[in-house]
C-alpha cells in the first residue's frame, strides 16, 4: 500500500543540510510509490523549495515568518504541527541534527505517536518498515518496527545515500499561513566562534585530534590536511578540555556523532567515550606513537610514529595527488 511521507528539510545559512536529501531517499523507500511531501520552515525559504523537488520530493509546503528566522522550539513546533495537520502523512522523517533531536519529540508528543531516533538504515519488508538504530553507545544495533500510528523517525546524517539531483523534475510549492505566537524564546543575534567550512556532522572526511596534539597552535596542521582533503576538523573531549579547540568540534558520547567515509584519528588514545561518536566511520586511519593505543583496535589502517613528522608528509603527498 502506498504511503504519504512528510520530509522536514533543514536549511542553514541559506543552504540545505545534506541529510534533508538523504531523508527524501529514505522516504522513497518507505512510501511504496506514494507521495513525498517536503516541509520547509523559516523566514524566507520558498526560493529553496524546488531543491527538494529536484532531489525527489513531489511537492513542498512552506511556512514563512520573521519569527522563524532562527530556530526556536515553540515557533518551529507550531509551524510543523500545522503542516502535519494539513497533510495527515503516514510517516515523518527529519534529520538527527541538533534541530531534529529537539523538534521531533515535541511533534511526536502532540501526535501521541512514537519516535524512532538516530536511524542509520531502513528496509521495507512487504508493508513493514524496519529501522536500524545503534544502542549502548554504538556497541549494538536494534531493529524497530512501528506497528500503528504515524511512522516518525530521525535519520543520522551520512548513512542513507541521497538520490541523484534531477533538475528536470517539477512539482508544486504551496505556502501555508500559520500564526506563530506565544514564543517563550526570542533569538536576537547568533554569534559563531567556530571556523567556517565543511559541516562536521555531514563531512565525508574528518581529521580529528586528541591530547597528543599538545597545544592549540598545533591544530593548524590538522586544518591543513582537512583543507586538502575537503574535510572537517574534529577533536576529542580531552583536546577540548585542554582548550586546544572549541567544544563545537567535540566528537564522542557527549559531543557529535559522525559517520564519515574517512576518519583520520591523530594523537587519539581511543577512549570509549570518543569511539562511541565515530566507530561507524567507513574507513578509520589512526596515527599514534603508542603501538598499544586502543584506537588501533578499531582502525582499518594504523601508522605508528610521531604525528608531527607524519602529518606534514601526508599533507604534501595528498597535495600532489589532489591539488
Amino acid at each position: 500500500m502506498s504511503k504519504k511521507i512528510l520530509v522536514v528539510g533543514e536549511i542553514r545559512d541559506g543552504e540545505f543540510r545534506n541529510v534533508s536529501f538523504e531523508a527524501i531517499a529514505a522516504a522513497k523507500q518507505m512510501s511504496n510509490g506514494g507521495e513525498i511531501v517536503g516541509a520547509l520552515l523559516g523566514e524566507s525559504v520558498s526560493d529553496n523549495a524546488t531543491e527538494m523537488i529536484y532531489f525527489g520530493a513531489d511537492r513542498v509546503v512552506t511556512v514563512e515568518s520573521d519569527k522563524l528566522k532562527h530556530y526556536t522550539p515553540e515557533g518551529y513546533s507550531q509551524a510543523l504541527h500545522a503542516i502535519v495537520e494539513q497533510e495527515n502523512p503516514d510517516g515523518i522523517l527529519i534529520g538527527h541534527t541538533s534541530i531534529g533531536r529537539d523538534l521531533s519529540p515535541k511533534i511526536a508528543s502532540r501526535l501521541k505517536s512514537g519516535l524512532v531516533s538516530d536511524v542509520v538504515s531502513l528496509e521495507v519488508a512487504e508493508d513493514e518498515v524496519i529501522f536500524t538504530r545503534p544502542i549502548y553507545s554504538g556497541k549494538a544495533f536494534e531493529k524497530v518496527v512501528v506497528n500503528e500510528g504515524v511512522t516518525f523517525a530521525t535519520l543520522r546524517p551520512n548513512n542513507i545515500p541521497a538520490l541523484d539531483k534531477d533538475d528536470s523534475r517539477s512539482g508544486t510549492v504551496d505556502s501555508l499561513d500559520v500564526e506563530i505566537k506565544d514564543l517563550q524564546t526570542i533569538i536576537k543575534e547568533v554569534v559563531k566562534n567556530t571556523a567556517s567550512g565543511v559541516d562536521l556532522s555531514e563531512a565525508s572526511v574528518i581529521v580529528a585530534g586528541g591530547r597528543g596534539m599538545k597545544g592549540e597552535e598545533n591544530f593548524k596542521i590538522l586544518d591543513e590536511l582537512a583543507e586538502v582533503l575537503g574535510g572537517a576538523v574534529g577533536a576529542s573531549r580531552g583536546a577540548c578540555d585542554a582548550e586546544y579547540c572549541d567544544y563545537a568540534l567535540q566528537i564522542g558520547q557527549t559531543g557529535k556523532v559522525v559517520t564519515p567515509d574517512l576518519y583520520i584519528a591523530v594523537g587519539l588514545s581511543g577512549a570509549i567515550q570518543h569511539v562511541a561518536g565515530m566507530s561507524n566511520s567507513k574507513v578509520i586511519v589512526a596515527i599514534n606513537k603508542d603501538p598499544e593505543a586502543e584506537i588501533f583496535q578499531i582502525a582499518d589502517y594504523g601508522i605508528v610514529g610521531d604525528l608531527f613528522d607524519i602529518l606534514p608528509k601526508l599533507t604534501e603527498e595528498f597535495k600532489k595527488v589532489l591539488v
